[in-house]
């Protein structure tokens, strides 16, 4: 027998390199949407509290450091009568200062006062299990009433900015605001960003109002502040409010992909949808008379 036609033979080609680009797109956007996909990686920004040595070391912090690692993890205790002194002592002196004076292991309190301690509490940021554990948001570690009776505390022991109250505002000025002052770390959408230096702004979907204002004006981490001569309390609550109808519209139906943001989108679109695309005019081509 003969060999087979060329034009079979470079067929046959064809259709093995088609196979194995469709396998390697395929392959890679697996691999895109692990390395991706939201909770997969524990970077994010990092917040001011534990970040910068300050002056006026504690008497006896570095040993207390090591015995508030343990009393840290029992923060999560809800308490009948919560206690803010006696409960800020436990968990959060031994790094922040009896007074909040700060230590070697943490920043002061004074200039960011219950304001501070109410953003940083709220968020899950604190307290630390240990002093060397990075700050990072999640579920609060204490019930509402135990917060308040810690912001309580440091609001009577130190002199800096107090929990904002935050008005309802305009909701297409704050989108203006947003967009121009927020987004370029947060995303237009709210859902985070990697920044450079591999920090990642959180996503804002979740956050209250208070909150939102309370970061502008502190800036935590590497997020820079916003203080009264900037953004004035008018344009604030604009923002906060705008931010909280984000959260509010931003499932409206369809596949979100979890809120990955376009980019990752984009990539899902081209290494899922144009494999899918071209197989699928394949087989139309080879139904053709």
């Amino acid at each position: 027998m003969g060999r087979p036609p060329r034009a079979a033979t470079s067929r046959r080609r064809i259709r093995s390199l088609e196979a194995v680009l469709v396998l390697g797109m395929l392959a890679a956007a697996a691999v895109l949407t692990a390395v991706t996909w939201p909770g997969s990686s524990k970077s994010q920004v990092l917040p001011q509290a534990a970040a910068a040595v300050v002056g006026g070391t504690q008497t006896g912090a570095q040993s207390r450091a090591q015995s508030g690692a343990q009393s840290g993890a029992q923060s999560t205790v809800v308490d009948d009568s919560p206690d803010g002194e006696e409960i800020f002592l436990r968990d959060c002196a031994w790094c922040h200062g009896e007074t909040a004076e700060g230590s070697q292991l943490a920043p002061s309190l004074e200039e960011s006062g219950a304001a501070g301690a109410h953003f940083q509490l709220t968020t899950g940021r604190m307290p630390l299990q240990s002093a060397e554990d990075e700050p990072e948001p999640g579920p609060p570690a204490y019930p509402p009433e135990t917060i308040e009776a810690i912001v309580d505390h440091v609001r009577s022991i130190t002199t800096g900015p107090d929990v904002p109250d935050v008005a309802p505002g305009d909701v297409a000025r704050g989108r203006t605001l947003f967009l121009y002052n927020c987004a370029p770390c947060h995303s237009s959408s709210g859902t985070g960003m990697i920044l450079p230096g591999g920090a990642f702004a959180s996503e804002l979907l979740d956050t209250t109002p208070t909150q939102v204002v309370e970061a502008m004006r502190l800036g935590p981490g590497p997020m820079p502040s916003f203080p009264d001569t900037q953004l004035d309390k008018e344009q604030a609550d604009a923002i906060a409010t705008y931010v909280q109808q984000l959260g509010e519209q931003q499932d409206i139906g369809g596949q979100p992909l979890d809120w990955i943001g376009p980019i990752y989108e984009g990539a899902v679109a081209w290494l899922l949808g144009i494999p899918v695309l071209v197989l699928v005019i394949r087989l139309l081509g080879k139904r053709a008379p």
